[in-house]
């Protein structure tokens, strides 16, 4: 399938590392000019080091603060001053601490809002007008299983992820006249550091080890097993491609059969 990405311009936030980096992997993958951004420099160096050596394609990348605007502003200046402008947005970022609302005060939940969905907001906001101007884009947005189905001693995840696909949703009906696609992708368990961090903690909650607490989550996944970041970015590429020209609006899970709602 020819998904007419190459030479497009493709941001992807949160890059340096995990489903971020794979995406933007699959994206170099498909000929795509690809702009890495994280706020670790030696990370950002390593990936693109690593998908170069991968795709044959030498990604950029932007350091900066996923909740700082003025951050969020540069990258897509630089961005577009690179490749030009953007086609395809993939909205993506580290999950807020772990915790029950009782563990949590009013700085917890701000920095939650800030990192989980005004990041997302203030991203769509920048790289619009030249969407807009070109005609035509692609904005994907990263959340969780959650939006289907809470998951325990996440709150702060639980809503503010629902806050991305209530805005994804909407802008999905303002956008369409502008033939810009907007999505939501929402991995189950997928193989990254942050199930590496969530699997510790329920093992010290319960004071089982880390590999009793994975082959447990394995039984509750029709498909007995984590997903693999490649999984992922293969079908945020899709959905961020020329050839999706008839989805959007929709929240879509990858997650091995795992939830069980409807």
């Amino acid at each position: 399938m020819e998904l007419g990405l190459k030479d497009k311009c493709a941001l992807v936030m949160a890059s340096s590392a995990g489903l971020g980096k794979a995406i933007a992997t699959e994206f170099a993958n498909e000929g795509a000019n690809v702009m890495l951004f994280s706020n670790n420099e030696d990370r950002l160096r390593k990936a693109q080091e690593e998908i170069l050596s991968k795709t044959g394609r030498k990604p950029g990348y932007f350091c900066g603060d996923i909740t700082k605007a003025g951050d969020i502003k540069k990258l897509v200046e630089t961005t577009v001053g690179k490749f030009g402008p953007v086609f395809a947005l993939v909205n993506n970022t580290g999950g807020p601490q772990a915790g029950q609302f009782d563990d949590f005060g009013d700085e917890a939940w701000q920095k939650a809002y800030e990192l989980t969905l005004l990041s997302y907001i203030r991203a769509i906001r920048e790289v619009l007008p030249y969407m807009r101007k070109n005609g035509s884009g692609r904005i994907l947005c990263s959340t969780s299983s959650s939006i289907k189905a809470v998951l325990d001693n996440l709150i702060l995840s639980n809503t503010f992820r629902m806050g991305v696909v209530g805005l994804a949703k909407s802008l999905s009906q303002e956008l369409a006249k502008d033939k810009i696609l907007v999505n939501v992708l929402a991995p189950g368990r997928i193989g990254t550091a942050r199930i590496d961090y969530l699997d510790k903690i329920r093992a010290e909650k319960t004071g089982k080890t880390v590999e009793e607490i994975q082959q447990m989550t394995f039984a509750t996944i029709p498909l007995g097993r984590y997903g693999i970041p490649e999984e992922y970015g293969k079908l945020a590429v899709f959905l961020c491609s020329e050839a999706n020209t008839f989805i959007t609006g929709q929240s879509i899970l990858i997650d091995g059969g795992m939830v069980k709602a409807f």
